[in-house]
């Protein structure tokens, strides 16, 4: 069967861009083995949201457990809606839908099961699957796993609350799961590596949103190295001190990141090539074997679903020729703990790093009269100005940081300088006025 373009996956990546080149008048197939919407949709994004809202709901209040059980239900009651809903968007005309396990044969063709498809380009959106470091107790070297272990992926399916909680990693899994199970009852600790949570992240919005939530109740283990797990017991080196200490819970979670999903492709057949992050691509996401391309995790160029989306227009834009104005340069995201996180651009430690001179302006919720309303006074904007006063980085921590970042983001897409932000009118009384007061300082 030929066709112009096969995708192989259904992830925000691969359904959004199938969606696109249909639209573009490109006839497409697209391949999933598991359900369609991918770890995003099943068991990722979609999901945690899910909880994170009826986390906020249950601060504080009794029947944690209860209350867990009835998030879990009505988590899988969206899962499914959704599912649903990318179901019959890939039944839309000029799409569809195959189910399987794609591999690749040479660089036009996809073998699923005894079929094999042809078409003239095709993108590799296979997302990725959870990373165990090599630790006893993790499976390292083909050792057994713990049975208290478990990935997010697993914790999600869970309709009865863990009563203690050691979650091993401190990025964006390791964090939101710490703020929702604390907030369902939990008791929560986590043991992290590096000598802060969320390392990515503009250091100092980490340390403050640790602050917060070790506040909330939440324990921190940092500087530590994971040696062992037996049984319901972490075992962790604090690397500060050399000495072994022990943290006891009934399940362990590990959120140690992300790995591309790459196996079972045939990469190495056609040629291919990988690297320790993924799949390597070009800036338009050509891999080496031309007319194939990947996007999203499986590049591990950024782990995030709208990188994916974004990387799949740009793909069927360089298929088609067709100029385009997408920076994935300029990449927000967010952390949706309890208050939420939101970055983009430079942190001052990649400017430091990188001898970019810079400048930065902050500026506090406490002082804002929304915030003051909704009591949300917990809170802190921090932009990053080049030498020439243009915003390179905005880093927030409290109530709608997401929806301030994301502003920022699309100034920053047009080069916006400090004064050109200051000049813009923002609604009384919003939160988002703490960008002025950052810029006005």
């Amino acid at each position: 069967m030929k066709t112009d373009l096969i995708i192989i996956g259904s992830g925000p990546g691969g359904y959004e861009t199938a969606a696109y080149a249909a639209k573009n008048g490109l006839q497409v197939t697209i391949v999933e083995e598991k359900f369609a919407g991918g770890t995003c949709l099943n068991c990722g994004c979609i999901p945690t949201k899910a909880l994170v809202h009826d986390a906020e709901e249950a601060v504080g209040k009794p029947d944690g457990a209860a209350r867990f059980a009835a998030a879990i239900e009505r988590k899988n009651a969206i899962v499914a809606q959704l599912r649903q809903g990318v179901e019959m968007l890939m039944g839309q005309p000029g799409i569809q839908f195959v189910h399987g396990h794609g591999a690749l044969k040479d660089a036009h063709t996809v073998v699923v099961g005894d079929e094999e498809l042809t078409a003239d380009n095709i993108i590799i959106a296979t997302g990725s699957t959870a990373k165990l470091p090599p630790v006893p107790g993790l499976g390292a070297d083909g050792g057994e796993i713990s049975p208290s272990v478990v990935t997010s992926e697993q914790l999600l399916d869970r309709t009865t609350l863990p009563s203690s909680l050691c979650i091993i990693g401190a990025g964006v899994i390791g964090m939101e799961m710490a703020s929702v199970l604390s907030s369902f009852g939990t008791e929560v600790t986590v043991v992290e590596f590096f000598k802060e949570c969320l390392p990515p992240m503009d250091s100092e919005i980490s340390r403050r949103l640790r602050k917060l939530m070790e506040k909330q109740g939440v324990k921190f283990h940092l500087g530590c190295a994971v040696q062992r797990v037996e049984g319901q017991k972490v075992v962790f080196s604090n690397l500060k001190n050399n000495k072994e200490e022990t943290v006891e819970a009934d399940t362990v979670l590990v959120a140690t990141g992300r790995q591309p999903r790459v196996n079972g492709l045939n990469l190495e057949a056609v040629g291919v090539k990988t690297d320790r992050k993924g799949i390597a691509t070009d800036d338009n996401l050509m891999t080496s074997v031309p007319n194939v391309y990947a996007i999203g995790d499986v590049n591990g160029r950024q782990m995030l679903a709208h990188a994916a989306t974004f990387q799949g227009y740009r793909v069927v834009n360089h298929i088609l020729g067709k100029p385009d104005n997408i920076r994935l340069d300029i990449m927000p995201s967010a952390i949706f703990t309890r208050p939420e996180a939101a970055s983009v651009g430079l942190t001052e430690d990649i400017c430091k790093e990188q001898g970019i001179e810079y400048t930065t302006q902050k500026a506090i919720y406490r002082a804002n009269g929304r915030a003051q309303a909704m009591e949300q006074t917990e809170g802190l904007v921090k932009l990053i100005f080049d030498a020439h006063d243009k915003i390179i980085g905005c880093h927030a921590y409290g109530a709608d940081a997401s929806a301030m970042v994301q502003e920022v983001a699309a100034l920053m897409n047009l080069d916006i300088t400090r004064q050109r932000l200051a000049d813009i009118i923002h609604i009384h009384p919003t939160l988002s006025e703490i960008l002025l007061d950052a810029v006005k300082h």
